[in-house]
């Protein structure tokens, strides 16, 4: 289904007959959810379930006792009492004949080999149909990834319902009349031409294959069908791969709990990387003689004109002889690690218990650093925890959503999806962009404030509510503490004299501040543009005191989501892959903690913090770090300042990169590691929800490549760490030892549910959806009001340099290019 149905077991029901057989329905449920609830088959072919029922194609036709004609299952309720008959001789009938028309309008050509209405046509009994079909149109394959064949389309509009009411993308349209009505794109033109953003939710949602993925990959006999993960943003899609061969041939959505069968680009066409000619295949030395310099050109599908075919050991015994030797002459800080958020819990636990135990420092971190590092310590310093209060599905119980700093059609595009869902049915929505995205046609308030003024915005907010008389007194004096200080604090911050600075008038701020004050129950969502400031944490702390002063926040609705950017950046922060904390963001510095960990890891641990990223290319650049083992990271094309980044690594005496393409870091390596793409593993990942799910492997790695659980363990034990990892089913056991917050998700649990959401403390506790409901995980209990002033940018527009680059993400493209 597209949507959650929810029919909570208090709810009222209603006792009806359904051929013959008393049984009940929810209120609100429709016969056909009812029988498909209870086990009975209706045909239907316009109706999915988590649609809104069209009744266009009568195909589910049922017989009601003292009416005269027959009733759509889908769009019919049922009534106390009432005796519906889905198999008697008239529905049958009428059932019956809609199918044999239908089919009699098919081509001779079947675009896919589970047509839906060749199903029913078999279930019913229906032969060769005795009807002729129509002339109709040519294929539109104009598209790279999706076919058009509107001669096998039976007009369900399930397609046109998927793209306006469920993407809300509104590409799909239902033109002209009569027997001259047809689906056309826009304003008429070819699918490839049209403003199609190819989400796929059509083909998905088509019964016949009028809609299918390019080049027939519908008639494509499978092996098997994994159920799995998207391996890109953080909203964590479950998905199923249909594999021919080893190789991906199409992908579709799962019902689970962050998508509903939904994807985007990405998700459903998003994986011919496993399969690209580039992909490293054995592991690799750099040549003798061939010198490492920031000043590159690299061609990815050339490594051997800078490195040499090796064998496994070969590659593994120099790295690790190499790592070992640093440590030894140099200090357990002179190296240094950096992981990745796109590979699973236990590759992230793994390296960042590698690091701690096998180099001897804290100094690993990730991409995190890059993206919410800011927020997180905003988070944890005012409510003492760095994830989201509620998941992204929570939009659609709000009555306001501030959305700011965010443009989640490309970056989140399927969160996206229950955000226009939520405004459809009456949700108010606050954006705050500098620039104007997509979603601002969506809003009731669009506020395109001046680039670097977050916190004049939202403490002229906070200004208003207190002036106003807005703030929730009881939540305050009960669940908070500071309240005076952000009170004066906000006192110079008037919608009048902010209006200048944010360029948003005052009357609007005054509006927008009331509106999120007041309603019921008030969402606040956040991306890169509000915590890649310098003032980052500062505008994060704005917005948790928007959400502590208003009481908005521990409710269904109610709460406050950092809309994390990679697929497991918050799993990867979660398991310790960051240099301050161990797992479940345990400080490194205190003595108890330490202690705790070393009793499980049998090692001595570094008492002190390590470095962050940008810190450790400041310390090689210093001399200090002499070696790196990066997994799965590109800084020397991510880093915010590449030149430096490039420099740094080029000056490295050992750097071992372990990925799946060779990327502009891979350039600079000394030794590389051929490594598994997303769909070659199995393992855990942690969505922006904090939902815990199992990603499972689909394709075997290419050539000589290997799983990245494999590879850390061989390094680990050229470290001297005996390490006997087999699975990572054993590693999460391990994990659940660490992290009081998964203590209650067991592997088996996970195979069974695929997803669960943390804290889960005890395998009968569902998951907490929604956290701080009582009180929040702080020494004491409170929240905490943290003021925050205006502290303007180092580099501001003046007449030589008047503009501000604003940067931002394509909707098709992940991972400095190299997955897509």
């Amino acid at each position: 289904m597209n949507a959650p149905l929810m029919h909570p077991l208090e709810q009222e029901r209603i006792v009806f007959k359904l051929n013959g057989r008393e049984v009940d329905a929810f209120a609100g449920e429709t016969i056909i959810e009812a029988a498909d609830r209870l086990g009975v088959a209706i045909p239907r072919l316009c109706y999915k379930p988590g649609m809104r029922p069209d009744g266009n194609c009568r195909a589910c036709m049922v017989e009601i006792k003292g009416e005269r004609v027959l009733a759509p299952s889908c769009c019919r309720r049922p009534g106390e009492g009432m005796e519906v008959a889905s198999d008697s001789a008239r529905a049958l009938h009428a059932q019956k004949m809609i199918i044999e028309m239908l089919a009699g309008d098919m081509p001779a050509k079947a675009y896919r080999t589970d047509s839906e209405l060749a199903h029913w046509q078999r279930a019913l009994g229906v032969g060769k149909p005795r009807f002729a079909a129509r002339a109709q149109p040519a294929a539109d394959l104009s598209h790279p990834a999706m076919a058009v064949n509107l001669d096998a389309c039976i007009q369900c509009t399930r397609c046109v319902r998927a793209c306006r009411e469920e993407q809300v993308n509104d590409v799909i349209g239902y033109a002209f009349r009569g027997a001259h009505s047809e689906i056309v794109f826009d304003l008429g033109d070819p699918m490839g031409e049209s403003t199609c953003v190819a989400c796929g939710e059509c083909v998905q949602a088509c019964p016949t294959g009028a809609l299918a993925p390019a080049h027939d990959a519908y008639l494509v006999p499978v092996d098997s069908q994994v159920a799995s993960l998207c391996p890109y943003c953080g909203v964590g899609c479950q998905l199923t791969y249909h594999v021919k061969d080893n190789r991906i041939v199409r992908v579709e959505g799962r019902d689970g709990p962050a998508n509903h069968e939904r994807l985007c680009v990405k998700g459903r066409f998003g994986f011919d990387y496993a399969h690209h000619p580039q992909r490293l295949t054995k592991p690799l030395i750099r040549k003798p003689g061939i010198h490492k310099s920031a000043d590159f050109t690299m061609d990815p599908a050339d490594p051997l004109s800078v490195f040499r075919e090796a064998t496994w050991d070969e590659a593994l015994d120099l790295a690790g002889s190499a790592l070992k030797r640093i440590r030894e002459e140099r200090g357990a800080h002179a190296l240094a690690g950096f992981g990745s958020a796109k590979g699973s819990n236990e590759e992230a636990y793994l390296f960042q218990k590698l690091v701690r135990t096998g180099f001897g420092s804290n100094n690993v971190d990730h991409c995190t650093r890059l993206c919410h590092a800011s927020s997180v310590a905003a988070l944890l310093e005012g409510i003492g925890s760095g994830a989201v209060s509620n998941p992204v599905m929570d939009v659609m119980q709000a009555e306001v959503i501030f959305l700011i700093g965010a443009n989640p059609v490309v970056n989140h595009p399927v969160a996206a999806t229950w955000m226009k869902n939520a405004v459809k049915r009456g949700t108010k929505l606050i954006l705050a962009e500098p620039r104007r995205s997509e979603l601002a046609r969506h809003a009731t308030y669009f506020l395109q404030l001046k680039s670097d003024t977050d916190v004049a915005l939202l403490n002229a907010m906070l200004h208003t509510i207190v002036e106003e008389g807005l703030v929730d007194s009881a939540f305050v004096n009960s669940r908070t503490s500071g309240y005076d200080e952000i009170r004066k604090n906000v006192e110079g911050y008037s919608p009048e004299a902010m209006a200048a600075v944010c360029g948003i008038p005052a009357a609007t701020i005054r509006e927008v501040a009331r509106l999120y004050a007041r309603s019921r129950a008030s969402m606040i969502l956040w991306g890169m543009g509000i915590s890649q400031h310098v003032h980052g944490t500062d505008n994060a702390r704005c917005l948790i005191a928007l959400s502590l002063i208003t009481g908005q926040v521990g409710r269904p609705g109610a709460g406050l989501h950092p809309l994390r950017g990679q697929n497991n950046v918050q799993g990867a922060s979660d398991v310790g892959l960051i240099p301050m904390m161990y797992p479940d963001y345990k400080r490194v510095d205190s003595a108890d903690v330490r202690s705790e960990f070393e009793a499980l890891w049998q090692k001595t641990l570094d008492p002190k913090p390590g470095l962050t990223v940008v810190e450790i290319m400041h310390a090689v650049h210093a001399g200090q770090i002499r070696g790196m083992y990066i997994m799965g990271e590109n800084p020397a094309m991510s880093d915010p300042d590449v030149r430096h980044a490039r420099e740094a690594l080029a000056e490295l005496e050992m750097l071992v990169v372990q990925d799946i393409f060779l990327t502009e870091t891979g350039y600079l390596a000394d030794v590389i590691l051929p490594a598994s793409a997303f769909p070659e593993k199995t393992g855990t990942f942690t969505n922006t929800d904090r939902s815990v799910q199992l990603g499972r492997q689909a394709l075997d790695p290419p050539g000589e490549a290997r799983q990245d659980l494999w590879i850390i363990v061989e390094v680990a034990k050229r470290l001297g760490l005996e390490w006997t990892y087999t699975h990572p089913r054993e590693v999460f056991a391990e994990m659940r030892q660490a992290m009081p917050s998964i203590a209650g998700i067991s592997w088996e649990r996970l195979e069974r549910d695929h997803a669960v959401t943390y804290p889960c403390t005890g395998d009968e506790d569902p998951g907490q959806r929604v956290v701080f409901t009582e009180q929040f995980p702080t020494a004491n209990g409170k929240g905490r009001f943290v003021p925050a002033s205006i502290i303007p940018a180092a580099e501001r527009p003046d007449a030589a340099y008047p503009f501000v680059l604003i940067t931002g993400r394509q909707l098709e493209h992940w991972h400095t290019g190299s997955m897509t």
